[in-house]
Parts: structure tokens; sequence; C-alpha cells
């Protein structure tokens, strides 16, 4: 009985320390998002995230064959939607995946690509809460086609090349003035106007 008891506290005393160390972290750090998640914050959210996501769906498996078609529509909707956070090399190396929190993953490595296919669906199709991934897509079978595609463009990630990089980034949405310094371009070579000035800042990918 003693023994019971024993374990009995010890495990009550585990679970009032794992309470408190999220309440004394955010005492002594507060919450600001520049931080960089503790190793257990890390290891609960990557828990909560798999556990977050049905069996069934963990276990699905790619209905849509890869090729260079599907590819291609992948890196542009990639390109278009996702590289803001992600970038286009899907590292997250831009100034919105830099300043979420938890930070943007390198996709490229074995964090994201060590996930089943049907993982990576559900993180893209459904989002992740409490988090910076908003859920995706339209649920309906094109909507899904869509995402499993995208799937197969997260899985080439590592592989991307130069010459692809160079297409997504002719591809990602550009703000006003972007536009604007494109436009000013366009009059001065065609005899208009004054040369427009150098941009104020760099695409990141």
């Amino acid at each position: 009985m003693k023994a019971l008891t024993r374990a009995v506290l010890a495990v009550g005393f585990l679970v009032l320390v794992a309470a408190l160390v999220p309440v004394a972290l955010v005492v002594w750090h507060g919450i600001s998002a520049r931080d960089q998640p503790t190793p257990v914050e890390v290891f609960a959210a990557r828990q909560l995230r798999h556990l977050a996501i049905p069996r069934a769906a963990r276990v699905a498996t790619n209905p849509v064959p890869s090729g260079p078609e599907v590819l291609a529509r992948a890196r542009a909707h990639f390109a278009d939607h996702c590289a803001s956070c992600h970038g286009n090399d899907g590292r997250g190396q831009t100034a919105m995946g830099r300043n979420l929190y938890p930070k943007a993953p390198d996709m490229t490595r074995s964090g994201t690509q060590s996930l089943s296919d049907g993982e990576v669906f559900s993180i893209i199709k459904n989002g992740v809460r409490l988090t910076g991934m908003p859920a995706w897509g339209e649920d309906t079978p094109a909507g899904d086609r869509q995402t499993w595609e995208l799937v197969h463009f997260i899985r080439h990630l590592p592989r991307l090349t130069s010459e692809e990089l160079a297409e997504m980034g002719g591809l990602n949405p550009r703000g006003r003035e972007e536009w604007e310094q494109e436009e000013a371009a366009r009059r001065w070579l065609e005899g208009g106007g004054v040369a427009p000035p150098p941009p104020s800042h760099h695409k990141e990918h």
C-alpha cells in the first residue's frame, strides 16, 4: 500500500511539474513570438499534431500519380500561395516564416519529410491550431487533388533545381511597390518618364 501511495504521489508530482512548466516559461520569458520554442514545447507540439490527425488520415496514400505536369502545377501553386511563409525552397527563411511562433519549418528536413503522405495532406488541408498554418484548399474532390499534388511537390523540395527556383520567383505574388517599379521601368524603356528607383528590398526565397 505504501508503494502504491508513493507511486501515486510521484505521478501527481510529475503532472504538477508538467502543468507549472508552461506557466513558469511565460513568467520568465513572456510570450514574444521572437523566442525560439523550447525543447519541451517542440516535443509537445509534435505529439499533439500527431494525435490531431486521425489514424485513417495518417495511413492514407497519395492517389494522384506524380509526373512533370503535376509537379509544375504544384510548383506554381506553392509559389503563389505558400512561399510567402515557407519560401520557394521550403526552408522557411522569409520575413513571415522567421517571425511566426512556432517558426515555419524547414520542409526539406526530416521533421517534414519523415511524415507520411497522409499526414502532410491533412496538415495542408486542415491546418494546425495555434500556429500560423491555416487550413488550405476547398473541401471538394478537385481541392483534395490539388492538395495531393502539393504533397508530391513537398517531397520534391530537397531536390529543387536552380531553374525551378528561378521560375517560382516569377510566380510569387507582387506587392504594390513592385508593380509600380515594373510600370516605371516599362515607361522608361518606351522613352517616357525617369529611370525607376532600385527596389528597397529583395524577395526572399
